[in-house]
């Protein structure tokens, strides 16, 4: 294939294919983050704290439902992985119409049932009665708007398996200069609420999502005939397998951080503040990783089609070498300079202080959770989506037993164990799956090659 853009992760230097498809990839998510960063800056400069605060009491629920979505569209992107690998590509397309169609089925789905609980679901969170109006308008467009937002993470996925992370870069470049603009416009020129800021990450997705599609509809193997959409149900089958145990594994975890944000409420303002403040330094510093842990699946998946497992065992070196390096220099700068990372985000000495015992617990031990991407997206990649399920409600339920026991005992410290407990507990889980999985077709590759060396010999 002379496309450029696509790379075929069987063949060439497992080191140098991935760093290609790393660098646009972390690109991508970094740039991700910061925007959502200037956007809710935005809201708070245009609109008040109230307005701030409507739209980050959101921020949950939201990753509840789009964390679902974004664990199904990585589910479909193994097994399309899986299909490119082993050059199979009649079974390729056939699962891309079946995702096509799976996914416009869930969008019905979640964005109906999104709407109709979204005022039963901000009680539940206690959200006060203050800021009560503000969520439902911003949430009625979020959610009725999600079939964008499921389209973007659907489309790019197709794309990641084919190993095209370049083209969803420019999506979230294209829209986040779209997307903040109109923030601009519609708060600041038209005078417009939280609602005008909720149009415009619509508008922005749907940007999003037609570069994907675009760039799609380019590439000749992905070019679908009606016939590819006349699936058999063990298509369906095989990618709701495959993919709502990564659903529910990214829900399970959204739901024991909320429990978490839960306890830590109780604790009183200071408290809501530290803990907000770190849990932005920790989605930060875990990025290099977590994109590592997504190049990691894209790779195992195409090798694990082609059974190249000696090719898993070498790109498992590079990425666990680059979660190492991001762990040596992010986890050091939580270690020793925790009150330095609180004064960029906080001014309250109280905040600061709490933020200062919760971030270096967290910085010895952040290479848990960045070994825990690499080795949970090994065994995503390599067909097995029950484990890393299995082991998300294992993060939840030791991160909600921690809280519970210890947060009266030590304040903020225990928030900080409970993040370290779930990490060690899903990285042991998943270590020794990945271990499991691929040692044994190690030995069997390794007797392939002596029986075809000794016939050589004869």
């Amino acid at each position: 294939m002379n496309d450029k853009k696509i790379i075929d992760f069987t063949q060439g230097n497992p080191a140098k294919l991935i760093i290609r498809f790393y660098i646009p990839l972390f690109l991508t998510s970094l740039l991700q983050q910061v925007y959502n960063f200037v956007d809710v800056l935005i809201v708070g400069k245009g609109l008040g704290d109230s307005a701030f605060a409507s739209v980050g009491n959101m921020s949950s629920l939201f990753f509840l439902i789009v964390g679902f979505s974004f664990g199904l569209a990585n589910g479909f992107g193994v097994l399309i992985a899986q299909s490119f690998g082993a050059k199979k590509y009649d079974e390729l397309r056939h699962r891309v119409a079946g995702t096509i169609q799976l996914a416009c089925v869930m969008a019905i789905l979640l964005t109906t049932i999104s709407i109709i609980f979204l005022p039963n679901a901000l009680r539940l969170l206690r959200t006060d009665k203050a800021l009560m109006a503000n969520c439902l308008r911003y949430g009625y467009i979020i959610f009725g708007g999600l079939f964008t937002s499921i389209c973007y993470n659907i489309s790019a996925a197709i794309l990641r398996a084919l190993g095209d992370s370049r083209t969803p870069l420019k999506a979230i470049i294209t829209s986040s200069i779209i997307n903040l603009v109109l923030d601009s416009l519609f708060i600041f020129a038209f005078g417009m609420g939280v609602e005008g800021a909720a149009i415009a990450t619509v508008i922005s997705q749907v940007i999003s999502s037609i570069v994907c599609i675009h760039r799609i509809r380019q590439i000749e193997l992905l070019r679908l005939r009606r016939s590819d959409f006349n699936n058999e149900r063990s298509v369906y089958t095989t990618l709701f397998a495959n993919g709502l145990p990564n659903a529910f594994m990214n829900s399970i975890t959204a739901i024991g951080c909320m429990v978490v944000q839960f306890f830590i409420n109780g604790f009183g303002v200071a408290y809501t503040t530290a803990y907000s403040a770190c849990s932005k330094y920790l989605n930060l510093f875990m990025n290099p990783a977590s994109t590592a842990g997504n190049a990691m699946s894209a790779y195992a998946s195409q090798n694990y089609g082609a059974r190249e497992y000696g090719r898993i065992r070498e790109g498992l070196k590079v990425c666990l070498s680059i979660a190492l390096v991001a762990y040596l220099l992010l986890g050091s700068l939580m270690v020793f300079a925790p009150g330095f990372l609180a004064g960029i985000l906080l001014d309250g000495e109280e905040p600061i202080r709490l933020a200062s015992q919760f971030l270096p617990i967290c910085g010895v031990s952040i290479i848990a959770v960045d070994f825990l991407f690499v080795f949970r997206s090994g065994v995503q990649g390599m067909g097995n989506p029950v484990v890393p399920m299995w082991s998300g409600a294992l993060e939840m339920i030791l991160r909600i037993a921690v809280i519970t026991l210890l947060i009266g005992k030590i304040g903020i410290r225990a928030a900080a164990l409970a993040e370290v407990s779930a990490w060690t507990g899903a990285l042991i889980v998943n270590s020794v799956t990945f271990c499991k999985m691929l040692l044994p077709k190690l030995g069997g590759e390794h007797e392939l090659i002596f029986l075809r060396k000794k016939r050589r010999v004869y």
